[in-house]
Parts: structure tokens; C-alpha cells; sequence
């Protein structure tokens, strides 16, 4: 249903022609607002996708790939829809990285991409919404469903003896869609939400959130929010009131700012974001040159999602949304040889001879029904004010 391309006029317009001399792919990731200290990782790593790319001169008889960046804001549908019609309509990008947050990225597809006919790939939204949405087949995401973190986090607090939790949620479509998939996931181990509310972002004060919150009780809360925003409020609230000593991250709340942000009452706490201990993801860490951390929240995911725009471009000699957007699925499984960061060379060399790949990247990608990834999560735990690796699941 969803992957069955529908191609339209507009798609002849602006998704460009084969072996064009500039290929243009728009980054808007949200440089701006509540996870803009993960961005730049995830921008620059999309961009060293492009730079490989341009290095082997094999990419569409020579052409060059060049990005235009975009601000999402990762919050404002309105602002975001904006810089996505300038990406295409002024820069007339050839496809577009992103959004990153999952309301955003849902208004670009609805009022940018599908109407324009051209293709996106998501690395970083997740909401299970996306799953199911009109797309005309344009629409991919090299991270997991939430309704798959939902499961994971489920698995870690049985695991851990965790036996009933309250959940607080960013009041956004990210929030919502985790927080019922989260509840879903420990339910369906045995667990007990005593009380599941949202709480909105940019506000100086979240202890009346924490007041009610902690009233419902709980041996953990969750806390499934943005971490440069309320997620962090409710967080520093819960520890600086004693309510709570132990918390459940999920991946919106993992970054190097998180104890930054809370430098204290953390140690034991833990939590998932999509990643893999693949050999991609040694090799992407060795290719940085400590332009982006590898480490950091769908970095990975960014390199892959680049690197998959223009295999299939390639694979089908054109840069037509129409054309191309029906490859993706195919690069990012088996039957073909395993691709991984560092090989796009290899990659455009087997192609450009008819040969078939299985690219893998750096998140050990593999693409299923409705085009979104698997999903492989890493557990953190928190420890001596430092995120931890503690598997891989």
C-alpha cells in the first residue's frame, strides 16, 4: 500500500534529471530548539555520506553532490513546512534528509514532499504514525518505529525488576506516540503505569508536573521527553524534590548534554537509543576525523540515510524521485554484497555494472514493510555522571 510509488507530475519538476552536474540533497534537522546538540553530529556525518561520494568520481559519470541545511526548529510545523518549500522549490534540492522530530517531519511529507513529488529519508523521526502515512512511496527512515523502543524499554525494566513506573511525555506527536508505546511495552511485561501525563516544553518551573507525578508513585519514572527542553526541567524538578532517584531515558533524552543539563541525581538511571555495535559503526567512528560523534543519537542513521539517497539515484541512473525512491528499499537488503561506511566506492562500482548490494552502513540498517529500519537499540545506563554503554539488543 504505502510503497507503491504514485508518480506525479511534480515529481518531473523538481526532482531533476539523470546525470545532472550539481546534485542537491537538503538537510533540515532542527539546529534550533530541543535537540539541536544533536544535530550538527547528525548534519555533518549526512555530509561526509556526500564527501565519499564525490571523492570516488563514480557517482552519475562525475557528478558533484553539494548540501543545502535547513533549520526544522524540530518543533514548529509551520516554520519548518517553510524551509522545506524554499529547499525545494528555490534550492530545488534532488531529495531531503530529514525532518528529525517526528511532527515536523509528518507537515514536510504532507505539505512539501508528496505534493512535490520528492523523496525523503528520515533518520531520527519515530513515531509510530509515520508507519501508516499517505506517502505516494516517498517517504523512508533509517531509524525504528517507537512502537519498537516501546518494546525494548519494556524488556529493560522487566529485566531490571522494575515493577511499576509513572511516565511524563513532551505534549508532542514524538512524546505521545512513545509514551503510549512505552506503556504498551511494560504492560505487556507485567509492569503497572501508575500515571501517564504530558508536560509542555519551555517552561522555567515543571515541580507542580513532579508534585502529581510523584503522588501517583512509582518504583522509577519515565521520562519521555526532548532533552534540551522540558524532559531536562522535569528531570532537575524530580531530583532537586527527592521525588524520584531513578529514571528510564529513552532516546530523545540521550546526549552528552543530558548531564550537563542535570549534573546530579542520575547515577543508575537508564535507558535506549537506536545503535549497534556493527563493524560500520567502528568504521564510521574511524572516518570522522572528529568532524561528528559517532556516539551521538542517529549519527549513524544520518551518514546511512545520505548514503542511500544516492546509491539509489545511481542504481537508477537518475535523480527523479519517481525513479529512484522505488531503489531504496532494494539497496538496504539482501540479495548483494554487504556495503559498509567507507565502501561507497565499492558500492557505486557494482552498481554502475549492474551488480546488486546490501547496504548496511552503520546502523546495520535493513528496511521493512512500510520503509522504516528494523531497529537495533543500545542500552545506556548512567554512571559516575557519564552515559554508558551498558548492550546491545
Amino acid at each position: 500500500m504505502k510503497k507503491l510509488l504514485a508518480a506525479t507530475a511534480a515529481s518531473a519538476l523538481f526532482a531533476g534529471v539523470a546525470y545532472a552536474e550539481d546534485v542537491k540533497l537538503g538537510i533540515i534537522y532542527g539546529f534550533t530548539g530541543p535537540i539541536e546538540s544533536l544535530t550538527g553530529s547528525m548534519a555533518a556525518a549526512s555530509e561526509a555520506a556526500m564527501e565519499e561520494v564525490n571523492a570516488s568520481g563514480l557517482f552519475m559519470d562525475g557528478a558533484k553532490v553539494s548540501s543545502v541545511r535547513a533549520d526544522s526548529t524540530c518543533i514548529d510545523a509551520a516554520a519548518a513546512t517553510a524551509a522545506a518549500e524554499k529547499l525545494v522549490t528555490s534550492d530545488k534540492v534532488n531529495g531531503l534528509l530529514g525532518g528529525d522530530c517526528s511532527g515536523v517531519t509528518g507537515a514536510i511529507l504532507a505539505n512539501v514532499a508528496v505534493p512535490n513529488g520528492v523523496a525523503m529519508i528520515s533518520p531520527s523521526a519515530t513515531s509510530p504514525a509515520l508507519s501508516t502515512a499517505e506517502d505516494n512511496g516517498l517517504f523512508f527512515r533509517t531509524a525504528p518505529s517507537d512502537a519498537r523502543e516501546g518494546e525494548i524499554a519494556g524488556e529493560i525494566m522487566a529485566d531490571r525488576g522494575i515493577k511499576s513506573a509513572a511516565l511524563t511525555y513532551s505534549n508532542s506527536d514524538y512524546g505521545k506516540g512513545l509514551a503510549e508505546a512505552i506503556q504498551k511495552g511494560f504492560e505487556a511485561k507485567g509492569g503497572t503505569i501508575t500515571i501517564s501525563a504530558a508536560h509542555e516544553d519551555g517552561k522555567a518551573d515543571y515541580s507542580a508536573e513532579v508534585a502529581s507525578l510523584a503522588a501517583a508513585g512509582g518504583d522509577i519514572l519515565i521520562v519521555a521527553g526532548y532533552v534540551d527542553q522540558g524532559g531536562s526541567g522535569i528531570l532537575r524538578a524530580a531530583v532537586d524534590t527527592g521525588a524520584f532517584s531513578l529514571f528510564e531515558l529513552p532516546g530523545g533524552m540521550i546526549s552528552d548534554t543530558l548531564t550537563t543539563n542535570v549534573p546530579e541525581g542520575l547515577n543508575g538511571s537508564f535507558g535506549q537509543v537506536p545503535g549497534n555495535d556493527s563493524p560500520g559503526l567502528k568504521t564510521l567512528g574511524e572516518m570522522s576525523g572528529g568532524k561528528f560523534d559517532v556516539n551521538s543519537p542517529y549519527t549513524p542513521e544520518s551518514y546511512d540515510a545520505a548514503a542511500l539517497m544516492l546509491l539509489a539515484m545511481a542504481a537508477a541512473k537518475s535523480t527523479n524521485s519517481a525513479d529512484y525512491a522505488p531503489k531504496i528499499m532494494d539497496l538496504a537488503n539482501a540479495p548483494g554484497e554487504p556495503i559498509f561506511p567507507g565502501e561507497l566506492a565499492k558500492a557505486l562500482e557494482i552498481i554502475n555494472a549492474g551488480g546488486d548490494i546490501d547496504y548496511q552502513g552503520a546502523s546495520a540498517v535493513e528496511l521493512i514493510g512500510p520503509g522504516e529500519s528494523a531497529g537495533n537499540y543500545r542500552e545506556i545506563e548512567v554512571k559516575d555522571n557519564k552515559i554508558e554503554t551498558v548492550q546491545y539488543r
